[in-house]
């Protein structure tokens, strides 16, 4: 997949978490019908496992209900996630570590690891030293996160 304008990477970070941030913009991206069709599946958080499923039920807020606030407008990404901790409690640092450290892992040594596999090679990564979902997310998209070594920010 080429780059997609507007769409940053899931290592980014709004205050202290990641994905969150890649989440909204594919909020946004969606409204405006500039979301690629492949990504618009893994859209809300009626789908166990998915990245926004997880990263909504970790703040305890549901999907639609984000999606309607982020489509008002008048919030900025951490303002947007300040209204999250309001309506579904506030997260202690060792929390946000835990979430980061788990998102930024998954498909190394997991239960994810073959889905993993499966597309690096439909998208011709093998060469890629993609190690995570959040790694080969950035590689499809044209990003290489070895190079700039994200996780480190």
């Amino acid at each position: 997949m080429p780059a997609i304008p507007g769409l940053r990477s899931p290592y980014a970070k709004v205050g202290r978490l990641v994905y969150f941030g890649r989440m909204l913009d594919k909020i946004r991206l969606h409204a405006e019908g500039k979301l690629p069709p492949d990504y618009v599946g893994n859209l809300g958080d009626a789908k166990p496992g998915l990245f926004d499923t997880r990263c909504c039920s970790f703040l305890r807020v549901r999907h639609a209900e984000l999606t309607a606030r982020v489509l008002a407008g008048g919030l900025t990404d951490e303002g947007l996630l300040a209204w999250c901790h309001e309506r579904g409690g506030p997260r202690t640092d060792e929390e946000c570590l835990v979430w980061n450290q788990f998102m930024m892992k998954r498909g190394w040594r997991d239960e994810v690891n073959s889905r993993l596999r499966q597309r690096i090679a439909e998208s011709g990564l093998e060469s890629q030293p993609v190690m995570t979902m959040f790694d080969y997310l950035d590689f499809d998209e044209g990003r290489d996160p070895v190079a700039e070594q994200v996780w480190l920010k």
